[in-house]
């Protein structure tokens, strides 16, 4: 059975999707509202996930992925440790509402919990991804920004 993924980090990056589920395929871009990007980890190893926050918005991109592809992206990114699975609401661009899976850092693992600025190479994967959807970096700017003061945020 399939899944739909939405993916925020370097799973947006088409040449990187291509090597860890070659049957996956684009379903469509859309936001997440009321979460927001972050970095965490340690510094210069952050990587990114998503938390909740009113009025915030995380672009995606959706993947129709089959079950081996879902198993390579458990593996890839850590699960059930590093990454855990939520399912979320997503708007598409076109206005659609569909339920979606997204994986969310989790707090097991102590050093990843701290908002902390990624590495210049994963930053550029990701920066590459937004780019190949045409997504907008204001978001990807933000995380960034919140990260390199060191997690200190208004309200």
């Amino acid at each position: 059975m399939q899944i739909i993924n939405a993916a925020y980090g370097s799973n947006l990056n088409l040449r990187q999707m291509a090597m860890r589920c070659p049957t996956a395929k684009v379903y469509g871009t859309g936001v997440i509202h009321d979460y927001q990007l972050l970095f965490k980890g340690a510094p210069g190893n952050a990587y990114l996930t998503i938390e909740p926050k009113k009025g915030s918005k995380v672009p995606v991109v959706l993947w129709e992925l089959e079950p081996e592809d879902e198993n390579a992206l458990d593996r890839y990114e850590g699960y059930p440790s590093f990454y855990g699975k939520e399912m979320v609401p997503v708007e598409l661009d076109s206005g659609e509402i569909v339920t979606t899976m997204v994986y969310v850092m989790t707090d097991k693992i102590p050093e990843r919990i701290h908002l902390s600025p990624p590495s210049h190479h994963y930053l550029n994967i990701v920066q590459e991804g937004y780019k190949e959807f045409g997504l907008p970096n204001r978001y990807l700017g933000e995380a960034l920004e919140i990260s390199q003061k060191g997690g200190k945020q208004d309200g």
